[in-house]
């Protein structure tokens, strides 16, 4: 974000307006943490503010500040509708292509006339903002909204709620701060949000500790369905919707389950497939080390995109088709994959 849309934008905040801030299709803890840090951010500047995501998210996140005041457009479309339509500022974060809304919630956004802002840390971005501040070099959302407060020069307005909702987003989004794009920046940032009331130990807690037994029995049937590719430094991990089904699974039981296939010694590559009936769909979560970059490889064969080290797609084959596509795409990248 340069200079002149810093200004425009501060004028534009200058004075009471409607804001809508969006998050992205099935939203995680950057989605919901930078949403809510940035319209309770705004709400102190004295703006009407509603936060909207598509669809549900995960239990784990619930507990966050401001979580009773977001809006999902799938089971209020007609409220969001009107919401949108009357806004004078419409902020996308943690995404950047109005795609990843979801086809339904896309048609409504097409036909706005008021200004979009974008916050992402994504690839390529779409051009449907005016004011689009883009850095894929960023690990989170949040960390962004984070120094989008600093470029506006209000960071005193930093409190216990903002801090700890932006803490949710960064700590999810790099791993627990393991991830290559945590930089000395990022701890800083991190730093300056604990000293500003975010309880970090429980914070920790409320998201990875508060675990069902469904889940963990889910974790169970993930892992013995593991399946390691020495040769190609790869992994990957099946759930069919029958296996979801067993378990009674929730939304954002298999976070993090991907993970689990890269800890595997000398693999650079894992993926996961995930069965859904309801949407036709194989969903898949790849992710990597080094310099492997799975966002090519969902962008390239899989309908998706995210970061060099974590990506997502979706596949409209069965299972065992996904499965074979995947494998038989991994010559192709050979020479990366063993010099990753």
């Amino acid at each position: 974000m340069n200079t002149a849309e810093i200004s425009e934008l501060k004028s534009l905040l200058s004075s009471p307006i409607r804001i809508v801030v969006i998050g992205h299709k099935n939203p995680d803890g950057d989605a919901i943490g930078s949403t809510l840090g940035l319209s309770a951010y705004l709400e102190k500047l004295g703006h009407n503010v509603r936060v909207m995501v598509p669809n549900d998210y995960p239990k784990f996140l619930k507990w966050m500040p401001g979580n009773d005041k977001i809006l999902r457009f799938e089971s209020h479309s007609d409220n969001c509708g009107t919401l949108l339509k009357k806004a004078n500022l419409v902020f996308t974060l943690d995404f950047n292509a109005l795609h990843r809304l979801g086809p339904e919630m896309e048609a409504v956004l097409q036909k706005l006339v008021c200004p979009f802002a974008m916050i992402d840390h994504h690839q390529q971005p779409d051009t449907y903002a005016k004011f689009t501040y883009s850095d894929a070099s960023m690990g989170s959302t949040s960390e962004m909204v984070y120094h989008f407060m600093e470029k506006m020069g209000h960071l005193n307005y930093l409190d216990a709620d903002i801090a700890t909702n932006l803490y949710v987003g960064i700590m999810t989004d790099s791993g627990s701060f393991r991830f290559p794009a945590t930089t000395s920046t990022t701890h800083k940032v991190v730093a300056d949000l604990i000293d500003h009331g975010a309880e970090n130990s429980q914070i920790h807690r409320n998201v990875y500790d508060n675990n069902s037994e469904n889940r963990m029995q889910l974790l169970g049937t993930a892992l013995s369905n593991l399946k390691v590719m020495q040769e190609h430094r790869a992994a990957y991990i099946s759930l069919n919707q029958a296996e979801l089904d067993a378990c009674n699974y929730k939304k954002g039981d298999t976070e993090g389950f991907v993970n689990y296939a890269l800890s595997i010694e000398n693999i650079v590559l894992a993926a996961i497939f995930i069965e859904s009936e309801k949407d036709g769909i194989i969903k898949i979560s790849l992710r990597s080390k080094g310099d492997f970059s799975v966002n090519e490889m969902a962008r390239t064969h899989f309908d998706g995109g995210g970061h060099i080290n974590a990506a997502g797609g979706r596949s409209t084959r069965n299972m065992e088709e996904t499965i074979k596509y995947f494998i038989s795409i991994l010559p192709t990248y050979q020479n990366a994959l063993l010099n990753a």
